[in-house]
């Protein structure tokens, strides 16, 4: 996997506590930080369903052969 340096400033205080989680832990400060940005980009991105196409099939969307689809979808247009 290829990486990319990223270099931030952070208060005195909070790199202290950095190093205590870290140690704590017993990783490195920017292990711990990677962990932490993972972490939080998951629970933004929400959930991933443990079946991808088991949720799609609870749409109820249509279905149908794709030779099929594509010809009534055609044939709409005109």
């Amino acid at each position: 996997m290829k990486s990319k340096r990223m270099q931030l400033l952070i208060p005195e205080g909070m790199d202290v506590r950095l190093r205590r989680a870290a140690e704590r832990d017993r990783v490195s400060r920017g292990a711990w930080v990677r962990q932490a940005i993972e972490e939080r980009l998951q629970r933004e991105a929400g959930p991933v369903p443990e079946d991808p196409l088991a949720e799609l099939r609870t749409l109820n969307g249509p279905t149908s052969d794709i030779c099929a689809m594509i010809g009534e979808i055609e044939a709409g247009r005109s």
